[in-house]
């Protein structure tokens, strides 16, 4: 019995000893929690309970040269109703007349928004929905309303402010505008200037502190932010509005006239390299167009046609060829390597000057003269492209420009055919419209190669942070003889070359057409061709101020092709409505003008007023306002017969006169 009670004893006293170890165990857990791991557990209870979110900062404005909004962050509002945090008698007090309030703003009788706040309060929510998208004026008219105005704590209500990024001008020049999208992990899209200058305009975010309330829901601690957003700077494109609307329904009626696949247009300040207008507009399965690509920047292609005037300025600078250099079109039909390269005339054109072949754009005449004269040496042909800056990006400031390609002897895309073909636009050579047009641009700026600019400057405020001046890229790309002489072709493509349907009285252009094949390399092309019609050029033809250029790629074969007939339009609608658009500025000549018989006469008048004025003086011969002039100012009464010069006076020269006395002027 007493080994029993024994062995009973032990194990109390083991299981005792086992409770004492777990409940020092214990103790020792609960001091480590509180003093060595308390702060940690605070913090990590706190974090879950309150929070800093990210309050984004308003993007700055994007405006036209002219101060128009491309693109501005309107703030929108969610407006939430804490239903538990008000007390009984602020809700009793003010829950008819805030439902008074909210059903004549957002409709809805007074009766259900004041059955909808009861029930939200019975069921102790806490983020009931009020109204979502706010305006910033519709949104101090809500804090406005009876409880609302009493404040966060005491009137439950719930401020969410979003930024949401508008464009005025909607679809025209969506591409060149862009956006700044992030996606969830944080990567960016960045298109157009939007992308290009988000640095300037996306500024500083702000902070706000929040409670976590029932239901994952976060509930703002306070009206006021923990760090205020910073809002981003403006930026001042140079855009005009006014042009960009005609150009881009210039080429929507174009497109859709002509059922392309897409196009693209540019206008440049020709002095300034200033971008005026671009629209970028592809075709949708459903036969409507859009802002697809930024056609005008990233796309590159064999250029066709326009590319004869590059050819043709290098050997003008070679003095390889001049103006007025006879070529033989052959009958329109030139074979190389038993490859041929054709007119679009048949029979050719027969014996025409260098000028003549590149105003009617014979593939035959300009390539002949090309490959008669560098065939030897064509190295020093791609030379001269290169001198010329062809073979260089721009380093615009949009992102995505195309890489420009001119072969040279060496690369895996020379042949035999090379030279030939690059002298009408073809041979693997690639540019974008953009790269095109400034070399256009520099031809009309007399040499001066200036780079394309989007944006004038960034503000903030009225303070000019950067300005985007002007850049030449180079100074001068050829001779001003060679300009001279390619100024007179471009302009006799208008007057009598393959432009001469857009030739105008009223207004002058230059330019040269377009009309390159696409896509010939492709199986079937022959029964289904397809074409790029172009058109660049600048006006006014004698002093430029825009260079512009079109490209509508594919149009409907069936109803046209070429440059002239489906770029050109375009173009000399742009040419057109900024004529009319642009008030005429008549100089003035100079109001010194030397006229002898003038200043003979105002010589004569100014000696006989120096003389004694009690003496009659002499003034036949003098102009009447002179000798009016004189006399009245001696006192005389005069009357005139006739008009003209003074032929005869009633009082003798040298008679003494008395003061208002008459005198009679006859006038032939």
């Amino acid at each position: 019995m007493a080994t029993t009670e024994k062995h009973i004893l032990n194990r109390l006293y083991l299981v005792a000893g086992l409770m004492f170890i777990f409940a020092v165990a214990v103790a020792v857990q609960l001091l480590n929690i509180q003093i060595v791991d308390g702060e940690k557990y605070n913090q990590l209870a706190e974090e879950r309970a309150y929070r800093n979110f990210t309050i984004p900062a308003n993007r700055g404005n994007l405006y036209d040269t002219n101060g128009n909004l491309l693109a501005t962050s309107i703030p929108k509002y969610d407006i939430r109703f804490d239903a538990v945090t008000v007390t009984d008698k602020n809700f009793e007090d003010n829950v008819v007349g805030l439902s008074r309030e909210l059903a004549k703003m957002f409709g809805k009788s007074e009766g259900h928004w004041v059955q909808a706040l009861r029930t939200a309060r019975a069921n102790k929510h806490r983020y009931f929905l009020i109204a979502r998208n706010l305006g910033y004026s519709d949104y101090l008219k809500v804090k406005s309303f009876p409880m609302f105005n009493l404040g966060t704590y005491k009137g439950g209500m719930i401020m969410e402010q979003r930024t949401v990024r508008e464009h005025p001008l909607g679809a025209m020049a969506a591409r060149t505008v862009g956006y700044d999208r992030r996606d969830n992990q944080g990567y960016s899209t960045r298109v157009g200037l939007e992308g290009a200058f988000s640095p300037f305009l996306e500024g500083t975010d702000g902070h706000r502190l929040k409670q976590k309330i029932a239901k994952g829901q976060w509930k703002p601690i306070s009206d006021n932010n923990e760090v205020e957003p910073k809002d981003g700077y403006d930026v001042i494109s140079t855009i005009d509005v006014n042009i960009q609307d005609i150009a881009h329904h210039a080429l929507l009626a174009q497109l859709e006239k002509y059922e392309a696949d897409h196009g693209t247009v540019v206008v440049m300040e020709t002095k300034t390299g200033e971008i005026k207008a671009i629209s970028n507009l592809g075709r949708t399965a459903q036969g409507t167009y859009f802002e697809k690509l930024n056609y005008a920047v990233g796309e590159t292609h064999e250029p066709g046609s326009t590319f004869k005037l590059m050819a043709m300025v290098v050997a003008l600078e070679d003095k390889v060829i001049d103006t007025s250099t006879i070529v033989d079109t052959q009958g329109g039909i030139m074979t190389i390597r038993r490859n041929h390269v054709r007119d679009s005339k048949k029979g050719g054109y027969g014996e025409i000057s260098a000028a003549r072949a590149f105003e009617v754009s014979s593939n035959v005449g300009i390539v002949k003269l090309i490959y008669d004269n560098y065939k030897d040496k064509p190295q020093k042909f791609i030379d001269g492209l290169n001198r010329m800056n062809l073979n260089k990006e721009l380093g615009i400031s949009i992102k995505g420009e195309g890489k420009p390609y001119i072969p040279s002897p060496g690369d895996n895309t020379w042949s035999g055919l090379s030279l030939p073909w690059m002298a009408y636009g073809y041979g693997s050579v690639q540019i974008t419209p953009l790269q095109t047009l400034t070399f256009y641009n520099a031809i009309a700026n007399n040499g001066v190669m200036v780079k394309p600019r989007f944006i004038k400057e960034i503000r903030e405020w009225d303070k000019v942070i950067v300005s985007n001046e002007m850049q030449v890229l180079n100074p001068a790309i050829c001779s001003k003889e060679t300009i001279s002489k390619v100024k007179e072709m471009l302009k006799n493509v208008v007057v009598r070359g393959t432009a001469k349907s857009l030739y105008s009285p009223n207004f002058s252009m230059a330019g040269k057409t377009g009309t390159a094949q696409t896509e010939y390399w492709k199986e079937g092309w022959a029964a289904n061709r397809q074409y790029i019609s172009s058109f660049v050029g600048y006006f006014p033809a004698e002093d430029p101020k825009y260079t512009s250029i079109v490209i509508i790629h594919k149009p409907n074969n069936k109803i046209g092709i070429y440059g002239a007939d489906v770029s050109g339009p375009v173009f000399k609608r742009i040419a057109q409505k900024i004529y009319t658009d642009t008030p005429v500025e008549d100089e003035l000549e100079s109001l010194e003008v030397e006229n002898g018989l003038i200043k003979e006469d105002f010589e004569k008048f100014y000696t006989t007023a120096q003389k004694d004025k009690k003496l009659m003086p002499d003034v036949t011969g003098m102009p009447v306002m002179d000798a009016m002039s004189l006399l009245e100012n001696m006192g005389l009464k005069v009357q005139i017969k006739g008009n003209g010069t003074v032929k005869n006076q009633s009082i003798a020269p040298g008679e003494k006169i008395k003061t208002n006395q008459k005198v009679d002027l006859s006038l032939s």
